[in-house]
Protein backbone atom coordinates (compact mmCIF):
# COMPACT_ATOMS: atom_id res chain seq x y z
CA UNK A 1 0.00 0.00 0.00
CA UNK A 2 1.16 3.48 -0.84
CA UNK A 3 0.14 6.70 0.87
CA UNK A 4 -0.14 9.84 -1.23
CA UNK A 5 -1.29 13.43 -0.84
CA UNK A 6 -4.33 13.43 -3.08
CA UNK A 7 -5.15 17.12 -2.51
CA UNK A 8 -3.20 19.90 -0.75
CA UNK A 9 -3.34 23.62 -0.36
CA UNK A 10 -3.36 26.80 1.64
CA UNK A 11 -6.62 28.69 1.69
CA UNK A 12 -7.83 31.86 3.36
CA UNK A 13 -11.05 30.46 4.76
CA UNK A 14 -14.02 32.77 5.22
CA UNK A 15 -17.76 32.49 5.64
CA UNK A 16 -18.35 30.55 2.40
CA UNK A 17 -18.01 26.76 2.55
CA UNK A 18 -14.79 25.98 0.66
CA UNK A 19 -14.22 22.67 -1.17
CA UNK A 20 -10.78 21.21 -0.49
CA UNK A 21 -10.96 18.94 -3.55
CA UNK A 22 -11.71 21.66 -6.11
CA UNK A 23 -10.38 24.81 -4.38
CA UNK A 24 -13.72 26.57 -4.92
CA UNK A 25 -17.00 27.09 -3.09
CA UNK A 26 -18.50 23.72 -2.25
CA UNK A 27 -19.34 21.09 -1.52
CA UNK A 28 -18.38 19.59 -4.87
CA UNK A 29 -18.34 15.98 -6.06
CA UNK A 30 -15.06 14.02 -6.17
CA UNK A 31 -15.36 10.44 -7.46
CA UNK A 32 -11.85 9.07 -6.98
CA UNK A 33 -12.09 6.12 -4.61
CA UNK A 34 -9.92 5.20 -1.66
CA UNK A 35 -9.34 5.60 2.03
CA UNK A 36 -8.90 9.31 2.76
CA UNK A 37 -7.87 11.32 5.81
CA UNK A 38 -7.69 15.12 6.16
CA UNK A 39 -4.96 16.96 8.07
CA UNK A 40 -5.84 20.58 8.90
CA UNK A 41 -3.33 23.04 10.43
CA UNK A 42 -5.32 25.28 12.80
CA UNK A 43 -2.35 27.09 14.33
CA UNK A 44 -3.63 30.46 13.02
CA UNK A 45 -6.90 30.34 15.01
CA UNK A 46 -7.33 32.97 17.74
CA UNK A 47 -9.84 33.71 20.49
CA UNK A 48 -13.27 34.33 18.96
CA UNK A 49 -12.61 32.17 15.87
CA UNK A 50 -14.80 29.17 15.07
CA UNK A 51 -14.20 27.01 11.99
CA UNK A 52 -15.91 23.87 10.74
CA UNK A 53 -14.70 20.93 8.66
CA UNK A 54 -17.33 18.80 6.92
CA UNK A 55 -17.12 15.55 4.95
CA UNK A 56 -19.82 14.62 2.43
CA UNK A 57 -20.43 11.37 0.52
CA UNK A 58 -23.10 9.56 -1.50
CA UNK A 59 -24.25 6.10 -0.35
CA UNK A 60 -24.74 5.00 -3.98
CA UNK A 61 -23.34 6.68 -7.09
CA UNK A 62 -26.86 7.86 -7.99
CA UNK A 63 -27.74 8.95 -4.45
CA UNK A 64 -27.81 12.46 -3.02
CA UNK A 65 -24.59 13.69 -1.44
CA UNK A 66 -25.08 14.02 2.32
CA UNK A 67 -23.11 15.00 5.41
CA UNK A 68 -21.03 12.15 6.86
CA UNK A 69 -18.76 13.81 9.42
CA UNK A 70 -18.31 17.23 11.07
CA UNK A 71 -15.56 18.73 13.24
CA UNK A 72 -15.73 22.20 14.84
CA UNK A 73 -12.80 24.21 16.18
CA UNK A 74 -13.00 27.29 18.41
CA UNK A 75 -10.26 29.60 19.63
CA UNK A 76 -6.57 28.84 20.03
CA UNK A 77 -5.95 25.12 19.54
CA UNK A 78 -3.88 23.26 22.16
CA UNK A 79 -3.27 20.61 19.48
CA UNK A 80 -3.21 22.70 16.29
CA UNK A 81 -3.30 19.90 13.71
CA UNK A 82 -6.74 18.35 13.35
CA UNK A 83 -7.01 14.91 11.75
CA UNK A 84 -10.19 13.21 10.56
CA UNK A 85 -10.68 9.50 10.92
CA UNK A 86 -9.79 7.43 7.85
CA UNK A 87 -12.89 7.28 5.65
CA UNK A 88 -13.66 4.95 2.74
CA UNK A 89 -14.97 7.32 0.06
CA UNK A 90 -16.00 6.45 -3.48
CA UNK A 91 -19.33 7.67 -4.87
CA UNK A 92 -19.26 11.46 -4.79
CA UNK A 93 -17.51 12.93 -1.79
CA UNK A 94 -15.96 16.21 -0.66
CA UNK A 95 -14.29 17.81 2.36
CA UNK A 96 -14.98 21.47 3.11
CA UNK A 97 -13.83 24.22 5.49
CA UNK A 98 -15.86 27.22 6.60
CA UNK A 99 -15.47 30.06 9.11
CA UNK A 100 -18.47 30.30 11.45
CA UNK A 101 -17.20 33.22 13.58
CA UNK A 102 -14.16 35.44 13.94
CA UNK A 103 -11.56 36.43 11.38
CA UNK A 104 -10.77 34.85 8.00
CA UNK A 105 -7.62 32.75 8.46
CA UNK A 106 -5.03 31.24 6.14
CA UNK A 107 -5.12 27.48 6.73
CA UNK A 108 -2.78 24.79 5.37
CA UNK A 109 -4.42 21.44 4.70
CA UNK A 110 -3.85 18.10 3.02
CA UNK A 111 -6.07 15.16 2.12
CA UNK A 112 -4.08 11.94 2.18
CA UNK A 113 -5.02 8.74 0.38
CA UNK A 114 -4.15 5.12 1.02
CA UNK A 115 -3.77 3.49 -2.39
Amino acid sequence: MAITEAFTGTETVGGTEHSLTTDSSGPDVETSDGVFQAFIDLNALAAGDTFELKVYEKVLSGSTQRLVYTMSFSGVQAEPIAVTPSLVLINGWDMTLKKLAGTDRSIDWSIRKVA
